[in-house]
């Protein structure tokens, strides 16, 4: 259903039965790892303009993976870790 790449790729789809007989697919939650616990691929220091698909593509060759970066630096708003330049971020190795 997703990209491999996707956040959702690993996640299991669920179904429900409404009270009107209709079933509903859907996925399972997406728990967020503990950023600290990723395994560590570099550092990298924000710099003005800087956004997390550059930076993913930078690090990982892949705008798209923009996600473990904020998986590794706990983000639940991902524009606040390019707020601030030179804010130094966790890039962690994909666990694709």
């Amino acid at each position: 259903m997703f990209d491999p790449t996707s956040r959702y790729a690993r996640l299991e789809t669920a179904q429900i039965t409404l009270t009107d007989g209709r079933t509903v697919a859907y996925l399972q939650r997406r728990f967020l790892p503990q950023g600290r616990t990723l395994p560590l691929l570099a550092t990298v220091t924000v710099i003005d303009g800087d956004r997390l698909d550059l930076i993913a593509d930078r690090t990982f060759g892949n705008s798209l993976l923009f996600w473990h970066i904020c998986d590794a630096n706990d983000a639940m708003k991902p524009d606040e870790l390019t707020a601030e330049p030179q804010r130094t971020l966790r890039i962690p190795i994909p666990q694709i």
